[in-house]
């Protein structure tokens, strides 16, 4: 059965909200730009219901985005296996190297570098608080296992590394830093109060 749209008369829509979002992330990662309209042509959808879903492109790519980091750091934590401030450390490494590699994310910056910053590092946006709560999350799981005794608040400790991914990662392109990785790390280290290795 086709689902109905919440409390909206009329036509059923072709598709649900998941779906609509999972052809965004697939337009994502395959470099290509998500156009909402493109979208709800190809989803048999009306634009006035990606509209009701998603309110603006810049809704759709940052739930896009979101989803994407939770998935990865919560993935990437599960592989790395390992208690305490070292796992964590190692965790936030390889989410870091991943976001640098992902084709998607430098094209998204290349072509819309004002628009991608505001999506993913704004504080009223979708984006960064559902990385900095996923985070928070993590160092949290580590406090309560008694494996982790942060320098600070976990909310403090996780919005921090957040806002120093963001510059190190893909804000601050004029002081030289983009994508690098290896700086971002000994700072995180530094962070958690172990050695980067």
């Amino acid at each position: 059965m086709t689902p109905v749209a919440a409390g909206r008369p009329g036509r059923p829509a072709a598709c649900t909200r998941e779906e609509a979002l999972e052809l965004a992330r697939r337009r994502f990662l395959a470099c290509e730009r998500v156009d909402v309209q493109a979208l709800a042509r190809e989803l048999g959808l009306a634009r006035a219901t990606m509209h009701r879903w998603f309110q603006t492109r810049e809704l759709l790519l940052g739930e896009v985005l979101a989803e994407l980091a939770e998935e990865r750091l919560l993935a990437i934590r599960r592989e790395t296996g390992g208690a305490g401030a070292q796992a964590l450390l190692e965790t936030l490494d390889r989410f870091n190297r991943e976001i640098v590699a992902t084709r998607g994310m430098r094209a998204l910056l290349a072509q819309e570098q004002e628009r991608a910053l505001r999506i993913l590092t704004s504080s009223a946006g979708v984006v960064q608080p559902r990385v900095v709560a996923c985070i928070e999350r993590l160092i949290e799981a580590e406090v309560q296992a008694g494996e982790l005794v942060p320098p600070t608040p976990p909310d403090v400790l996780a919005y921090a590394i957040t806002r120093l991914g963001e510059a190190f990662l893909y804000n601050d392109a004029l002081a030289g830093i983009r994508g690098d990785t290896e700086r971002l790390h000994q700072v995180e280290a530094a962070l958690f109060g172990v050695p980067a290795q």
